[in-house]
């Protein structure tokens, strides 16, 4: 069964959030409380080139799946450490297509975007640590494991032990990208 682990918020743009009891999701906005909060693009890199883009990173999920793989690696990390709102167990987040749909607990709606990009401040927080959050396919092609993004389309409050229900989108599912 798939479950949230973990909720974090912060109202900073710091590299981590801290874990919470609950979070409340607001459609079209993403955290109650949160730095990334808006109808618009609020990650200040991303606003620098254009304030006026949607947000389409409002809410970040990442499997609690990934901080044990990487802790067979040597890292430490903990729910909330890489910054995401959500830490999930039982679903594999980045083999879901665009699209999807993720019911979090019994009200709350967000539709998967895309993945999310790596970027320095992940090495800044444990050296090593970008390296080992991107990897190469069969192909040769770049995998971003450092979670994914989405957007709400349904508010309402989130919690740790709340089921997480799937919706797939109609076919054919397109892979995530970098959002």
């Amino acid at each position: 069964m798939a479950e949230i682990v973990a909720v974090a918020r912060d109202e900073g743009h710091r590299f981590s959030k801290p874990l919470l009891p609950a979070i409340r999701l607001l459609a079209g906005l993403g955290v109650e409380g949160d730095a990334h909060c808006g109808e618009t693009v609020k990650h200040r890199s991303r606003v620098a080139v254009d304030p006026t883009q949607p947000n389409l990173r409002q809410v970040h999920l990442i499997q609690a799946e990934l901080f044990e793989e990487l802790a067979a690696r040597g890292f430490s990390l903990q729910p909330g450490d890489m910054g995401e709102n959500v830490t999930t167990r039982g679903l594999d987040l980045l083999a879901l297509p665009t699209g999807a749909q993720l019911r979090l607990g019994p009200n709350a709606l967000v539709e998967i975007t895309g993945l999310r990009n790596p970027c320095v401040q992940i090495e800044a927080f444990q050296p090593g640590l970008l390296k080992a959050v991107l990897g190469r396919d069969a192909n040769g092609g770049l995998i971003r494991k450092a979670g994914i993004m989405s957007i709400v389309l349904e508010g309402g409050e989130v919690r740790p032990g709340d089921s997480i229900e799937i919706s797939l989108p109609a076919l054919p599912h397109r892979a995530l990208e970098r959002v």
